[in-house]
């Protein structure tokens, strides 16, 4: 008996006729009935009783409809069961990433990813955005979490909602640690650390205003964490991104926000017309749902 004929046999059951069932199985009236007939002799028993209109079935035609479709039914069941096994998602994610509030919303991300696929592991590769940027290009990198401004044109990506925020570092005992929030004229004459990226010091320069002497510009830095060393001495003042900061030790940095207030969007991102891996590749799918649904 073949799932095929079984097949069959069902569409005749419910189309309640041959001439319909032939159609719907894109076959022809005479293969079919040559077809049934045949399975009725592999029986042994009469499955259908023919009106002039339409077919019902006998006692022993009922048995085997609901034999058949049970049979189907695992069939095809076990059928998608094996094509799912065949796409069995493993390997290794990529993620590249500032020092940035939007690096929060990747323990979710991550979470519920890994309940649908856990044999799926992740390398986090945390850099400024430029570099991070550079990786992805050269397809080290699957996916980047940057920092605006940034050159997108070969990328697909999600601009998130959420704000970074910039603001200064400073010794808790400094007296700048008084103020809520610091100004352009707070830091006129004070030496200071400026991230590494071009175009973000543009915009930096920008707020400080024609006032600031670039020379007063001590050090640069590709990554807050280092230049944090070097206030926590005494020998400058970092302007970074807010969302490096909560995990710091408040009795030994302090932090405040610029005023007025100079903020940046982040962006989730990747390469356009990349070859990805499958793992990869459900990745940005699932980020691009995810994120679509929490508005984030």
């Amino acid at each position: 008996m073949e799932i095929r004929v079984l097949r069959y046999f069902l569409t005749v059951v419910r189309e309640g006729g041959i001439n319909r069932a032939a159609e719907v199985l894109h076959i022809t009236q005479p293969t079919l009935s040559r077809q049934l007939s045949q399975l009725e002799e592999e029986v042994g028993v009469k499955l259908f009783s023919r009106g002039a209109r339409r077919i019902t079935l006998t006692n022993e035609g009922i048995l085997l409809r609901r034999r058949a479709e049970e049979i189907l039914a695992l069939v095809d069941r076990t059928e998608k069961e094996l094509i799912e096994q065949e796409e069995l998602v493993e390997g290794r994610i990529v993620i590249g990433s500032g020092e940035l509030a939007a690096v929060q919303v990747l323990p979710e991300i991550i979470e519920s990813f890994h309940k649908k696929y856990p044999l799926v592991s992740y390398d986090i590769f945390t850099a400024n955005a430029d570099l991070v940027k550079e990786q992805m290009e050269k397809g080290l990198i699957d996916i980047g979490v940057l920092l605006e401004p940034i050159d997108t044109s070969k990328f697909d990506f999600i601009r998130l909602a959420g704000k970074e925020r910039w603001g200064v570092l400073m010794r808790p005992d400094d007296p700048l640690a008084e103020k809520e929030a610091i100004s352009a004229k707070d830091l006129e004459n004070l030496p200071l650390i400026l991230p590494r990226r071009t175009n973000v010091q543009n915009e930096l320069l920008n707020w400080l205003g024609d006032s600031f002497q670039s020379g007063k510009v001590l050090f640069t830095s590709n990554l807050s964490t280092n230049g944090a060393i070097m206030v926590q001495k005494g020998m400058a003042y970092s302007i970074v991104i807010e969302g490096s900061v909560p995990f710091w030790d408040k009795e030994k940095i302090a932090y405040r926000p610029l005023y007025p207030e100079l903020t940046a969007n982040s962006v989730f991102a990747w390469k356009r017309q990349q070859p990805f891996s499958l793992a990869a590749g459900k990745f940005i799918e699932y980020i691009k749902c995810f994120l679509g649904i929490t508005h984030i």
